[in-house]
This record gives C-alpha cells, structure tokens and sequence, in this order.
C-alpha cells in the first residue's frame, strides 16, 4: 500500500480504537456487578438489572475483540507487513482492505482456499 494512504489508515484505526477505548469508559458502570439486596430492589428489578449487565457484558467482549484487531492491524503498519495475509504471504486485495482494515487473510485463505 502507498504511505499516504497507509497515513490515513493509521489514523483512521486509532480514531476508531480512541472511540472504542472511551466507550469502554462510559459504559463500565452497567457492567459492575449487580446489588442482590432485596430491601433497596426487587426481584424484577434484579432481573432486569442482571439482563442489562449481561448485554453490557458481551457489548465489551465485541468492543474488546474489535479493539484486539485494531491493535494488531497497528502493529502491522508499523512492522511494514500489513496488507499480506497471514496464512500464506500473498497480497490482501485494497478492495478487501477497504472493507475491513484489519483483515489478516487474503479471500482465498479466508474462505478456506489455499
């Protein structure tokens, strides 16, 4: 891939890792654990309470997981390996690129081919 437009990916990825890292942040009080007194809430509310931590929990393992890609795709970029697959050296086509930055497989090994 050209600089420039390597510049512009990088930036583009650590936009979108700030974005999720604050997030994160905003939405680590719906993940804590959830109060079982039963004097300050009732049962339904409980219940409630623990479906809504729940999602929060798995919105987080999303964000994580997104951010785990980020991470690496980064790496990638700066060790001047990114836009090769992983799996066997070729070029990942710009289009696929474009459509996901941090895709690790070119389409041939992503889909099973190779």
């Amino acid at each position: 891939m050209e600089t420039e437009s390597l510049d512009a990916l990088r930036d583009r990825l650590a936009a979108r890792l700030d974005e999720l890292r604050k997030a994160a942040d905003e939405t680590a009080e719906s993940r804590a654990p959830v109060e079982l007194d039963q004097s300050s809430v009732g049962r339904l509310s409980r219940m409630d309470a623990l479906q809504v931590q729940a999602m929060a929990q798995a919105a987080e393992a999303r964000r994580r997981e997104e951010m785990r890609r980020i991470e690496a795709a980064l790496a990638r970029i700066d060790a001047d390996d990114y836009g090769y697959c992983l799996r066997c050296g070729d070029d990942i086509a710009a289009e696929r690129l474009r459509a996901d930055p941090t895709a690790t497989l070119c389409i041939r090994c992503a889909s099973g081919g190779a």
